[in-house]
């Protein structure tokens, strides 16, 4: 069943509902004038990009320590999709800040990024995403080895720590999610650094390795 073919597409839509349900919306604001995105635009494409952004990392996070508890050690397939999705809805993120915000003011950008504590832990997040979308291919598993790739994709924790920490810092009053995010988060960061000593370093690289197709290399 976790191997199917029809259990992955069904994975996938499902990552990408809350996008077709963003554009949706989107479109009745801007096209038919529909009250869809409430009184503050902005505020509601900020708050919905952001926390499906925290979400799917928590959900990338969490597919370890479902695998073992499940006994399905195929659920590692999935991990690549769920975490290539985090990324998709923080460059959605990334860009509602710089295109409806700051209309690509970068010096104004670079000025937030430097003075604006939750700013900086934002942008902090997509830079510790970055790498880890970039070398999510089977060849960079192969390139980099199990032990380097792993240790590469470690900043995902830090990824996690710094989306809930720019949103306590964003919404200041009522800091009820981010504190369910962070507990969420700090719990299978928890998970991890109790199973670390017992698991050998490489598996799960030569596992995501095995389970993708091949990738030719270009060098």
């Amino acid at each position: 069943m976790v191997r199917s073919r029809g259990t992955k597409l069904a994975v996938f839509l499902a990552c990408l509902a809350p996008f077709g349900v963003l554009a949706w919306r989107f479109v009745r604001a801007t096209v038919y004038g529909d009250p869809t995105l409430g009184p503050n635009p902005l505020e509601t494409l900020t708050h919905f990009t952001g926390d499906w952004t925290i979400r799917f990392i928590a959900a990338t996070l969490a597919i370890t320590p479902l695998r073992k508890l499940l006994r399905q050690p195929d659920l590692i397939r999935y991990r690549r999709m769920i975490g290539l999705y985090a990324f998709f809805y923080g460059c959605l993120h990334f860009t509602v800040y710089l295109y409806f915000d700051k209309l690509f003011d970068w010096g104004a950008i670079v000025k937030d990024v430097a003075k604006r504590p939750f700013i900086t832990a934002g942008f902090a997040t997509f830079v510790f995403m970055l790498p880890l979308a970039l070398t999510s291919t089977a060849g960079w598993i192969r390139r980099l080895g199990g032990k380097r790739w792993q240790r590469l994709h470690r900043l995902v924790y830090a990824a996690g720590i710094a989306a809930v920490v720019h949103y306590y810092w964003l919404v200041k009053s009522d800091i009820r999610l981010p504190l369910l995010y962070g507990a969420i988060i700090g719990s299978l960061l928890l998970y991890r650094l109790v199973r670390q000593t017992s698991r050998p370093a490489p598996a799960e690289g030569r596992a995501l390795a095995r389970s993708a197709p091949p990738v030719q290399s270009n060098s």
